[in-house]
């Protein structure tokens, strides 16, 4: 369907499908698949490894109520020339922003084509009031901490009955292994799910600058209406 940016319904384009077909096929240079986001509840489509690691930091971000993957092809004419491009994502946040996002490789970043695409889709999701960003990469650690966190997403790999006690040990803030200690009458392997789990929610917080492990101090998030 055609439309003016004026008019495009955000909540039609977050909760529509890609704008484009994806092919698999031998010998593909990226690596395309499907990640399943705690925070659409279903599937969103990537298109390379960069584009899912962009769509996991969406998902564990407090403020993005919602994504969606190619989600619009912008038309217009750049000076004498006309472009059509499909931004990688569309961001929703808590009270209401978009931003449009485009994922490309760290290599690209000084490519002059690369740039002058990047800033006409700058000035055209502009003139709707969205921003824009360009997206190269995050610190390896933080995304290597993301990406672990995200096998505890889902609400059903834990024990939601240990939630208010696991928030209980915490307090104001304690180290992962202190938490199961404190719960002694619980197994671990049940416990550090809940904390993993929680730190995905952003029910609690840690530093995701240094490896993640029994030793990292979780505290709760300054955001009481963060949910879990």
């Amino acid at each position: 369907m055609e439309s003016t940016l004026d008019r495009v319904v955000v909540d039609e384009v977050a909760g529509g499908v890609p704008v484009r077909e994806f092919r698999w096929y031998k010998g593909r240079r990226h690596y395309s698949g499907w990640y399943w986001s705690s925070k659409m509840r279903r599937m969103v489509v990537y298109e390379s490894r960069l584009e899912l690691a962009r769509i996991m930091l969406a998902d564990f971000d407090p403020m993005v109520v919602a994504i969606a993957a190619q989600p619009l092809q912008l038309n217009g004419f750049d000076g004498a020339r006309t472009r059509r491009h499909v931004p990688d994502l569309l961001l929703v946040d808590r009270i209401g922003g978009v931003t449009v996002v485009d994922v490309k490789a760290p290599h690209k970043r000084d490519d002059p084509q690369v740039q002058a695409l990047m800033a006409w889709t700058r000035d055209v999701v502009s003139l709707r009031g969205w921003g824009f960003e360009e997206w190269y990469g995050a610190p390896r650690q933080v995304l290597a901490n993301v990406g672990f966190l995200a096998g505890y997403r889902r609400d059903t790999v834990v024990d939601q009955r240990l939630v208010p006690q696991v928030c209980a040990a915490v307090g104001a803030g304690s180290t992962i292994v202190d938490v199961e200690r404190s719960l002694a009458g619980r197994d671990a392997a049940m416990v550090r799910p809940v904390v993993l789990h929680l730190v995905w929610g952003g029910v609690l917080v840690t530093d995701l600058t240094v490896p993640l492990g029994g030793l990292s101090v979780v505290r709760p998030s300054r955001s009481p209406d963060v949910a879990g």
